[in-house]
């Protein structure tokens, strides 16, 4: 996928077309590189995304979650 940006925040993340619940999950992910928080003690700081981190991160989930469904049609 093409970024208009290498650092982009939520909301322009968001105006692209992914859902606010996939990029918290990504956010939440343990030990993920690829997003941080402006300023980390204000709650209310903007997130921001390292884009081309993010996209390897999208695209390992997109074939974990292929492998999943994968597996379940072998065992059926």
């Amino acid at each position: 996928m093409e970024y208009p940006k290498k650092v982009m925040n939520k909301k322009e993340l968001l105006d692209m077309g992914f859902t606010r619940s996939y990029l918290d999950r990504a956010i939440s992910v343990p030990g993920q590189t690829f997003a941080w928080r402006m300023n980390p003690a204000n709650k209310s700081s903007p997130v921001m995304f390292d884009t081309q981190k993010f996209d390897q991160w999208r695209l390992r989930e997109i074939a974990v979650a292929e492998r999943a469904r994968n597996q379940r049609q072998v065992v059926m």
